[in-house]
């Protein structure tokens, strides 16, 4: 590929057109998106997103930054976790959740009435409009293949982070068996973008984000670019076989 293009699905196209093209992709899915995501993974990410969550463990009073954060589905997880840690240790604290993504169109429609100390902020996940060490916590789920600067984002998120701060990156990543891995390929190039043709009434959006999975590294290959982000004690956790994986990392 050439080295001033970057993939957009199985195209390799100029920074601004995939950034430009991601921005049309969740504009024109954002209202249906958390709908597709149940019906695409028949449910599941709820589980994998849970386990991200106890991963974290959440801690009253602290501070999260979800980076592509959507409709903030993550951002109440990490929230209602530290609440319920504080009404056992019958301790007030306020713990803040920030949700950032590049399209105010998903930032829109994740907003509810009940949302309290979770503000939302449009800005690329590479250019993060926080000062150093100020979080505690620092999350991606479904979107760092999304993201134009990969490498730079890693550094953004360790850059942010407390000293003893947790990274946690969710992603669709690659089965663990080449069988496997062809039963999920068919499935996904036949079913999802005509089941997000069906729901959405887009089914490019769907081909692309299909084929950008494909193109996503290895587990191993993309630790090793988290390590060389400035993080400590990485590591994977394969969930369903590899259909997503859960990177750690720590600010150390």
């Amino acid at each position: 590929m050439d080295e001033d293009k970057v993939s957009f699905g199985f195209e390799d196209v100029s920074r601004d057109e995939k950034s430009r093209r991601v921005k049309g992709v969740f504009a024109s899915v954002a209202s249906k998106y958390d709908l597709m995501n149940d019906l695409m993974s028949a449910g599941v990410h709820r589980i994998w997103k849970a386990n991200m969550i106890a991963w974290l463990n959440p801690q009253p009073g602290e501070t999260l930054i979800d980076v592509a954060g959507g409709t903030g589905d993550v951002a109440r997880a990490f929230q209602k976790r530290a609440n319920e840690v504080a009404r056992r240790r019958n301790v007030t604290a306020e713990t803040m959740t920030f949700v950032s993504d590049i399209n105010e169109a998903m930032l829109v429609a994740g907003i509810k009435d009940s949302d309290r100390n979770m503000p939302r902020v449009a800005c690329d996940a590479a250019l993060l409009p926080f000062p150093d060490r100020c979080a505690d916590a620092v999350t991606i789920s479904f979107g760092i293949r999304n993201v134009v600067e990969i490498d730079q984002a890693l550094r953004e998120f360790r850059r942010v982070l407390k000293p003893g701060g947790r990274f946690a990156c969710l992603e669709f990543s690659h089965m663990t068996h080449r069988v496997l891995q062809d039963a999920y390929d068919k499935y996904s190039f036949s079913v999802i973008p005509a089941m997000g043709e069906l729901v959405t009434g887009d089914k490019a959006s769907y081909q692309y984000l299909v084929e950008s999975i494909r193109r996503f590294p290895m587990q191993d290959d993309f630790a090793d670019r988290i390590r060389a982000a400035g993080f400590g004690q990485v590591g994977y956790q394969n969930y369903s076989g590899g259909i997503a994986a859960l990177h750690t990392g720590w600010a150390v």
